[in-house]
């Protein structure tokens, strides 16, 4: 795995998108869709209607990188709002969403009340 630079920004496109687009598709889709700038280093991450298929959109200051990636079973979380935009992600959170889990809330563990 590639590991993300410091201060790596990571946004998250919410809703659906059309997961046949391409590097040039996606770009666009960040410059027009979300008024963001494709080439300024940050990572920009895709999800289909079938939430089984991720594209993440990152420019390494050379040129536009692609990462694609499909779960063998079940499928990426995703914020449910019905609005358009994007959301940011801490790096932790984008390798838990790279590995299928819950990044949004870790969940809750129970304090014991008596040591005893």
């Amino acid at each position: 795995m590639i590991a993300p630079p410091a201060g790596l920004r990571i946004w998250l496109a919410c809703g659906a998108t059309d997961m046949r687009k391409g590097m040039t598709g996606l770009a666009m889709l960040v410059q027009q869709g979300l008024a963001e700038d494709p080439f300024s280093g940050a990572v920009y991450a895709f999800r289909g209607r079938r939430a089984g298929l991720i594209k993440l959109l990152w420019h390494d200051g050379v040129g536009l990188c692609l990462l694609t990636k499909r779960l063998e079973q079940g499928q990426f979380p995703w914020p449910t709002t019905a609005t358009t935009g994007c959301i940011a992600l801490s790096t932790a959170q984008l390798a838990a969403l790279l590995d299928g889990c819950e990044w949004r809330a870790p969940v809750a563990r129970r304090r014991p009340e008596l040591a005893g």
